[in-house]
């Protein structure tokens, strides 16, 4: 591989990183005059958290940021690049910066949106695929954390079966192997019987 490749690459990379700090859920509570995210619920600031605010035009302006950076940041290294090496780091260098973003102490959400937006970047048959998988888990049984879970299995085997087994799927399942780790608490609160349902408020 070429040295000015890799520089782009990396360059990419780093500017995904930085794209991915930034948290839309605290961004638009600010600018709406709505309690941290971090300060109620689960504390995760996230787009199913914020909803627990009450405000769901808030919880839709950070479902959207949150997906569109994840895509903006894929596409854009994509078109620089033009590599499979390229748009799978960026991919992972999105998904990484939401959920340990350096603006904001390297705590940041489990990344459930950014990653679906970086699938859509990858390929809009994965992204299409995967949010279809989320939103019928959600849709029947209620619970955005199980969704969450059986889209994380669902969009590695997606991307292997569209794209092959490149670096792509690698990138994939390394967020997906994330996603899961970060949804602990949430896999024993649903073996206890105590995840909040979607739309649940828990804002005190």
């Amino acid at each position: 591989m070429e040295a000015p490749l890799i520089a782009s690459i990396a360059l990419g990379a780093l500017a995904a990183y930085a794209m991915g700090s930034v948290s839309f859920a605290i961004v638009v509570s600010r600018v709406m005059a709505l309690p941290d995210p971090r300060s109620y619920g689960s504390g995760n600031p996230g787009a199913t958290n914020v909803l627990r605010s009450g405000s769901k035009p808030a919880a839709v302006l950070t479902l959207a940021g949150d997906g569109g950076k994840g895509w903006v940041a894929v596409w854009l290294v994509t078109m620089a690049s033009a590599s499979a090496l390229g748009a799978a780091a960026a991919a992972l260098a999105v998904f990484l910066g939401h959920v340990f973003p350096v603006f904001h102490r390297f705590q940041g959400g489990k990344g459930v949106a950014t990653a679906a937006g970086a699938l859509f970047g990858l390929d809009w048959r994965i992204g299409l695929g995967t949010v279809a998988t989320w939103l019928m888990i959600a849709g029947f049984l209620r619970y955005s954390s199980l969704a969450a879970l059986v889209a994380a299995i669902f969009a590695p085997l997606a991307t292997v079966f569209v794209l092959g087994p490149d670096a792509r799927a690698a990138a994939v399942l390394v967020m997906s192997a994330v996603l899961v780790w970060r949804h602990k608490e949430n896999i024993a609160r649903l073996a206890a019987g105590t995840e909040p349902r979607l739309g649940a408020k828990k804002a005190t």
